[in-house]
Formats: structure tokens, sequence, C-alpha cells
């Protein structure tokens, strides 16, 4: 599919500013988005100095370019031309607002007025700052078009966030195509984080009400007014699309999948290299870990996660947490031999790394160094044995000095009691729900326990003086990741997973999810499991995913390969180069109604 317009602005708060997830979806489709619409393509994000230091290169605009910019200055409004420091180098316009800012309340009288957007007694800066900003980029795009007059423009606002924008140019009547995509409905995240069961709801919750009384009518009714004056209207996902339609009144013209640049994660290969280096760094951290307290087969352990915000429902925490003690409860009951370590890798409010667990691992440090350097010696003795045809024994490799060496430090590690349940000490740890629900359910990484949890409540940096990886080292070293969720527009970690070759578990009330149900084939080895969780009581989702992660964690090694070379095939087919299409769809589509076909 062609586009039909020269100039597409893609329109985002989190262009050259990282927020959340809708960086990734806008920097990692840069590639193709260029490849479709070459120089035209322009993104068009906030200006705050610190975030564009280093993320952003300033050069000089384009001639048609510069007089706009500078009458766009005698406004209060700075605008910087340049690159974004990204792959693909796409060029971008930051606008600095802040002069404007002191027509900020004319400007929500004007929202008001034109459209009906509440902002009277429930507005706060995280919506005065956004709108006053989406408001000088619809100014910025008038004036472009009226600067190229014979070019056809299309402008892509993301979220609410940049929806005055939008709003500015449809009542100003701009020969600008205009696309506006949710990726999540603002009463809808709020309702689900709630613990409100939204999709069995829908049909009774009534949008505005629910807005006002939760003290977000502004930024709905703003979200509501892109949606329906919009050339085209997207959402990323069906279960969105659903959710829209209902909360903010217009179903959505189009779907806008969320995809990825699969150049930029290794091959199966190179992913099968990693896993087995990054599985190695996991089983060391086990060691002092677990280790100076009891010790279990690592050989016969198998490594899952769940990664995420801490949202405990949302993101299915809670039915994570249940299904993981309901498998560690079957089997102990069969005295089975494997074991699982879950990692929780969501961010929490941490005070300290545990004094005890730092100890252990300095302990641990110590005996490895010893080790290592013993290990020319023993290689010596090791050749000359074999050689010699001798028997080899502690003593043929060890000297006795060594021997006692190695046992005091060993026995510095040893500790009585159990491992604890956070690498972290947290500053609300007594109220913390992730702790007491992993304690409530028996999950205390007790020694009889073949169901071992972490809580991990840090980002994953890479140098963190635990783990020290990074969050798709981290995942590479895992055999399985799960994500239950309860409210997921589209879920990204997944589909992460799957371009990094390991398995993963979702649901049919995440996008990508549903995604998965239409296009990929189900079954023991799909790679993608997806749960059934639309209309479903808890308590049948958790017996579903206690049945999924005791069958996996029972599965012989051939399948759980089969199983990581089919969730490979199922992130390629969601290559940016096959889902551009469907941004390439809605702006035609805009482009249609404001130019004709």
């Amino acid at each position: 599919m062609e586009p039909k317009s020269d100039f597409c602005f893609e329109v985002s708060w989190e262009v050259c500013n990282k927020v959340g997830g809708i960086y990734t979806v806008v920097s990692s489709k840069v590639g193709q988005m260029i490849e479709n619409y070459g120089q035209g393509y322009i993104g068009v994000g906030p200006f705050f100095p610190k975030k564009a230091w280093g993320n952003f290169e300033e050069k000089l605009a384009p001639e048609p370019m510069r007089p706009v910019f500078e009458e766009m200055k005698t406004l209060g409004v700075t605008c910087h031309f340049g690159t974004w420091l990204i792959k693909g180098s796409p060029n971008v316009i930051l606008l600095d607002f802040t002069e404007y800012t002191k027509n900020t309340n004319e400007l929500k009288k004007n929202y008001w007025d034109w459209y009906g957007i509440d902002s009277l007694g429930t507005s706060y800066f995280d919506f005065d700052e956004p709108m006053t900003w989406g408001y000088v980029c619809g100014m910025l795009i008038e004036k472009l078009h009226n600067a190229y007059p014979d070019k056809k423009m299309v402008a892509h606002f993301h979220e609410w966030l940049a929806g005055g924008g939008l709003l500015y140019l449809k009542h100003h009547k701009a020969a600008v195509g205009t696309v506006f995509t949710t990726h999540a409905t603002m009463l809808g995240r709020t309702l689900a984080s709630a613990d409100i069961d939204l999709y069995a709801h829908l049909n009774e919750i009534n949008p505005d009400q629910e807005a006002r009384s939760r003290g977000i009518i502004c930024k709905h009714s703003t979200e509501k007014a892109c949606a329906n004056n919009a050339d085209a209207f997207t959402t990323v996902s069906e279960i969105t699309g659903i959710e829209a339609e209902h909360l903010l009144g217009k179903k959505p013209d189009t779907l806008t999948l969320n995809g990825l640049d699969m150049l930029k994660f290794p091959t199966f290969e190179e992913a099968s290299l990693k896993h087995s280096y990054f599985k190695g760094k996991m089983k060391e951290f086990c060691m002092y870990y677990f280790f100076p307290y009891y010790q279990f087969d690592l050989n016969n352990t198998l490594f899952y996660f769940l990664a995420g915000r801490y949202e405990f429902h949302d993101k299915g925490i809670d039915i994570f947490v249940k299904a993981l003690a309901d498998v560690n409860r079957r089997m102990q009951g069969e005295n089975n031999p494997r074991y699982i370590v879950a990692f929780i890798f969501v961010p929490g409010n941490v005070k300290n790394i545990k004094p005890e667990l730092l100890e252990s691992k300095t302990f641990y440090d110590d005996f490895m160094r010893s080790v290592d350097l013993s290990m020319p010696e023993v290689r010596t003795r090791l050749t000359s044995a074999f050689i010699s045809k001798s028997d080899i024994t502690k003593q043929t490799l060890f000297s006795e000095d060594q021997m006692q060496d190695f046992k005091r430090k060993v026995m510095k590690l040893l500790r009585h009691g159990k491992a604890p349940v956070s690498t972290h000490d947290l500053y609300d740890e007594n109220t913390d729900i992730i702790v007491n629900t992993l304690i409530r359910e028996g999950l205390d990484n007790g020694p009889e326990d073949n169901v071992k949890v972490v809580f991990y409540p840090i980002y994953l940096s890479g140098a963190d003086t635990l783990l020290n990886m990074g969050y798709y080292e981290a995942m590479h070293g895992c055999h399985l990741g799960v994500f239950p969720s309860f409210y997921e527009p589209w879920g990204y970690t997944p589909l992460e997973a799957s371009a990094l070759g390991v398995p993963s578990v979702t649901t049919d009330l995440a996008g990508f999810g549903r995604y998965v149900c239409k296009e990929c084939t189900q079954g023991k080895t799909a790679g993608i499991f997806v749960m059934p969780r639309f209309g479903k009581p808890d308590s049948e989702v958790i017996k579903e995913l206690t049945d999924q992660m005791y069958d996996y964690a029972m599965m012989p090694v051939h399948d759980r390969v089969q199983t990581k070379i089919n969730a490979r095939h199922i992130a390629e087919k969601c290559d940016w180069k096959n889902f551009i299409q469907y941004y390439i769809e809605a702006h035609n589509l805009a482009c249609d109604k404001v130019y004709g076909k």
C-alpha cells in the first residue's frame, strides 16, 4: 500500500521524551516510516532540554520551514528542528512551549467552547502541560501546510496528550488529514485498576458520569472529542476497539497493531547462545541467593518471569502468584524432582538491597576468586592424572591447604532459616501487596518448596550489583514469560520475549493475545500460549495458568526447544515491515476524507 500524502507528521508526547510504551511504538517503526515517506516523515514532540540532551541533534531547518518557525517564535513558541538519535535518524521538530503557557487558561476555554471539554475544577498540571503543547503543535502543522500549499499532509496524533493539536486543526478546518490513536482509554485503565470487570459491565457503564466521579473527566472528554472528530480513528487492538466503542462512543475505523523491528533482535542461533550464557548467570545468582540456606538441583530448574509496571491486578500479578502456589503444592505432593524459580521483575518502593544478601554475595565472590586462582594448578593436575591414567579424586585436584581454605569460605557463606522473597528491603514491606500475597500463599522459599520466588523490585539496568543484567538479558536467561493480564491494550512484553526466542503465556484480554488467537496456531508447543480470560472468573483462570506452568515444567527438552522456535516465528510475523501497512491504511483513510479519493 502506497502512502497518499507527501508529509506525515507523527505527533506524540514521547518523541525524544521516553515516558512509557508509546516511545517504543513510535521509535521502533521509524525505519519503515522513512521507507514509505522518505524525508516527508517528521516526528513532533515537546522540547525538554534534559531529555533532548544526547537524544536529539539540532540542525538547520529546510528553507520553507524557517519563516514558519520565525512566526511561531513571535507567538512564544520556539521550534527546534533536528535529528532524533535513534536507528533511522528521523527528522523531528521539538516545540518549546514554556512561554506560551501563559495562555493555558484561554486555550482551555477554547477547548470548552469548541468541544465541551470540561477542565474546570478537575484540571491538573499533567493535563494543562500536554494540552498547551498539543495546541501549539496544531498551530505549527497548520502553518506548515500553508508553507507547502501543493503538498498533501497527514498528522497522526497518539493518545489524548497530543489530542489538542488534532482538535485545533479540525476547528480551524485545516486541509490536513488527521489520525487519532488511543493505546488505552483513560477510563478503561482507571476502571480496570479499580478491580472492576470492565468487559463484563461495558454496557452498564455511563462513561461521562464514571469519568467525572473518578476525577478524569478532562482527559476522558479530550480523548472522546479526538476519537469522534479525527478523520481516521484507530486503536492498537481488537480488545481496545471494543472498549473504545462503548466508552468513547466511536468504533475504530481501523486497527494499528504494534510491531517490532526484528533487525534489532538476535537471530535464533544467537539467541540460543545468549540463553545458555544468561541462564548460567541466573544459576550463579541462585547460588548466593538460595544456597546459603539450602541447596537444590539447578540442572533440573526452570526460570519463569513476569515483568511490568506495579499494577497488581491489571498485570495479573495476583493470578501469577496464586497459580505458582498451586503448582508448588502439586509438585510437593508428587515429590517432583524438578524446580521452578519465578522472578517478578516489577519496580517497587525500594529502600536498599537486603544486607544479608549483599553479605552472601560478597562471601560467594570471595570463594569464586579462590576457585579461579586455583584453576591453572587444577588444570595441570587433571591433565597429568588423565595422561598417567591415575584415579581422579579431590586430593588429586586440590592440595590440603586449598581444601581447608575452600571449606572456611563456604562456612562463612552458610546461613540458617529461609531465603528472602525479595532482593531488597522496601519502605512499605509490611503492607506491600506482592510480598504479603507471596507469604500468604505459602511461597516463602522454604527448603521443601519446589517453586522458589524472587521479587526483584528495581528496573533491570545491567549494573545493579546483583543480577547485573539488562531487561533483554534477563529475558534471555529465562525459560518462560508469564503475563496473565487482566487489562492490556496490546502487551509488548510477550512479543519482545518471542523475538528473543522465549515462549510466554498471555491472555485473550491482551491485544497481542487476541492477535495470536486469530493469526497463530495454538497447541502443546505453540510458543505463545493464550489463556481464555474474557468473561472467566479468577478461579478458572488460576486453574488454567496452574496447568500451563506445570505442563511446561514437565515438558521434554525437545518440545521446549520447539516452543522457542514457534515463539520466534510469531515475532517475525509482527515485524514492522508487515505491520506498517496498518498505519499507511489509516493515513490514507484520513487523506481520502480531506483530499478526496
